[in-house]
């Protein structure tokens, strides 16, 4: 018996570093949005009597995956155990299809489908605050994933609150063959602003943005006087001015990161109908990504960049109702 689940990704449509805090990490405001793409992962657990140690064992189809501890997935079902007090015997495939450190949270979702299929296996189940709680202490980008949809991150990022989703539009992910550093990204951001208090401002200004699609109309709604703002709030969101502050730091270091994005952006005078809804890094990288209205466009994005020698992936975003439907395999 054994539960399998789909894992999925995410880009951060938005991003803004703030100063850094007290515990070392950076104060930040980001809008995760959720994908198609995704991972499998199966999970078999049993039971074992209270005397007996648990144990966890992880498989996976890519050898660049850690299978001991380092792995989400084993801290997050290994903590789920503790605070469930029960001991299991468990094991956690992972069928990887996602891009190892891509910044399109892969290891982070996997931890999630890890707990929920650890919970269908044993019959148990742990409080949603405890799910989040736990969550945000395993990595700051893995409470999204139990939300899903269009979500707002505060904090360090797993302070997370749902934002009304967005229609679902054509998504394409490029993955260069290039390997940026978090660390170093947020130390570069530092130099380049080194005056106290001179990167607060980014809060503010992507908060605004979201403040402002956050009051717009989002179901059946539709006024008159906003046009297609409020017919796709992904547009008026993109209009505020959006954006990844990483790029400001990462593209520098990796130029082919910035031609991917101006690649998947516009493609050129003589098709202005194939150009992006919106185009930015994800995360601190390397994947970059870009949105579109149409199946032609997204598909002509990947041509583009095919011409390059750059791997892509096409997908969608996946609205919250959808997500939650979409993990479970039939």
């Amino acid at each position: 018996m054994s539960t399998s689940l789909r894992s999925h990704s995410k880009v951060n449509l938005g991003l803004a570093i703030g100063p850094t805090r007290p515990d070392g990490y950076h104060a930040l405001t980001t809008l995760y949005q959720t994908l198609e793409l995704h991972d499998l992962i199966t999970v078999s657990a049993t039971l074992l009597e209270s005397t007996k140690p648990s144990s966890i064992r992880i498989t996976c189809n890519h050898p660049g995956v850690p299978l001991d501890h380092r792995n989400t997935a084993w801290r997050m079902v290994e903590r789920a155990l503790a605070r469930l007090g029960v001991a299991a015997e468990v094991h956690i495939d992972i069928d990887k299809r996602l891009p190892v450190q891509g910044g399109l949270g892969a290891g982070s979702a996997n931890a999630v489908a890890a707990l929920l299929g650890l919970e269908q296996e044993l019959g148990l189940e742990l409080p949603a605050p405890d799910r989040l709680q736990l969550a945000a202490e395993i990595g700051s980008d893995v409470p999204l994933f139990l939300i899903g949809g269009a979500v707002v991150g505060l904090g360090r990022g797993e302070e997370v609150y749902p934002l009304p989703d967005f229609p679902s539009c054509e998504c394409v992910i490029a993955v260069p063959e290039v390997s940026v550093s978090t660390p170093e990204a947020f130390r570069d951001w530092d130099q380049r602003n080194l005056t106290p208090g001179a990167n607060s401002d980014t809060l503010k200004r992507l908060s605004r943005s979201l403040a402002s699609v956050w009051s717009a109309p989002h179901s059946s709604g539709v006024s008159p006087q906003r046009g297609d703002l409020a017919e796709n709030p992904l547009l008026a969101l993109v209009r505020t001015g959006i954006e990844n502050d990483f790029e400001e730091v990462v593209f520098p270091q990796y130029p082919l990161l910035g031609n991917i994005k101006r690649i998947l952006a516009v493609p050129g005078p003589e098709a202005p109908e194939q150009s992006a809804l919106y185009a930015a890094l994800s995360g601190s990288g390397s994947a970059v990504f870009g949105l579109y209205a149409t199946t032609e466009a997204a598909k002509a994005a990947q041509q583009r960049l095919a011409r390059l020698g750059v791997t892509t992936h096409r997908t969608r975003t996946l609205p919250r109702t959808e997500y939650w439907q979409d993990m479970r395999l039939s």
